[in-house]
């Protein structure tokens, strides 16, 4: 079954997002492993990134009712120790501390089956690349890409967070994604995607003399929202994680009421 919506979800930007993170990459590494026959192959890459959650996620956590704001806890009695001539009164109050998290990133590559080196890495964006510690992380990570003879892509499908750096402002929407060809740095294409937009199909280019072969973004969306059933567990009676504007969600609903009487975009 089809997501509601023609391009991304915009219901699977919260807490969920590293899981489809992951069965995103797996699923674009499916479809360009055929492509690249005979001269290349497509690998999964993991790297583990430690990641402090900022002030404004813990918002995000709080609307998407993963923890309470704070716990007042209340007691009859007093807690006594061994010793009856002390007592020890239970904390008050109860909160949320940042606490560091071990989160996992992946990433495509396509490397070369002569040498078995890195020809072009591809990049899903998760929110920990997009703030703090994480994205000083990142943006190390990609100067090294930008700094070698490796292309980069890399796809953007979070409305939260700091975009890519660029010289020229971005357009006002929601999704890109970013093609960065070796040859033509640093000069980078980059397809601006409107929230009700099919994602694109771009090119991932290969060693001089290969042509490009095409990752059509919207069918590994669309298969990893099929193959592990996203509809059972979205909650698309209630608002999406990261608020909508009111013309988005009118729209939005709109969809959601075809998609629940069984229509196809």
């Amino acid at each position: 079954m089809p997501s509601p919506f023609p391009g991304m979800d915009p219901y699977l930007e919260g807490r969920r997002w590293q899981v489809v993170h992951a069965n995103l990459i797996g699923e674009i590494a499916r479809q360009l492993a055929p492509l690249l026959e005979p001269r290349y192959v497509a690998f999964v890459g993991e790297r583990v990134v430690i990641d402090v959650p900022e002030e404004f996620e813990f918002e995000t956590a709080r609307a998407e009712s993963r923890f309470p704001d704070i716990a007042v806890i209340g007691s009859d009695e007093p807690a006594a120790t061994g010793d009856t001539s002390a007592v020890i009164a239970p904390a008050p109050l109860q909160v949320i501390t940042p606490v560091p998290e071990m989160i996992p990133h992946f990433t495509v590559e396509v490397r070369d089956v002569a040498r078995e080196r890195l020809v072009t890495a591809i990049e899903v964006l998760s929110l920990t690349n997009k703030r703090g510690n994480g994205r000083r992380e990142y943006l190390k990570r990609r100067k090294r890409f930008l700094g070698s003879e490796v292309h980069l892509i890399e796809i953007d499908l979070l409305r939260r967070g700091r975009r890519v750096p660029t010289i020229e402002p971005l357009p006002a929407v929601p999704y890109f994604v970013f093609v960065s060809r070796v040859q033509r740095r640093p000069v980078t294409d980059v397809w601006p995607v409107e929230i009700d937009q099919r994602l694109p199909i771009v090119p991932v280019p290969l060693l001089p003399g290969d042509k490009d072969v095409p990752l059509d973004v919207q069918l590994a969306f669309t298969s990893a929202y099929d193959t592990f059933r996203y509809w059972r567990v979205t909650h698309y009676d209630e608002p999406p994680p990261v608020p909508l504007s009111a013309p988005d969600q009118v729209w939005a609903n709109d969809c959601i009421r075809a998609f629940k009487r069984g229509s196809k975009f």
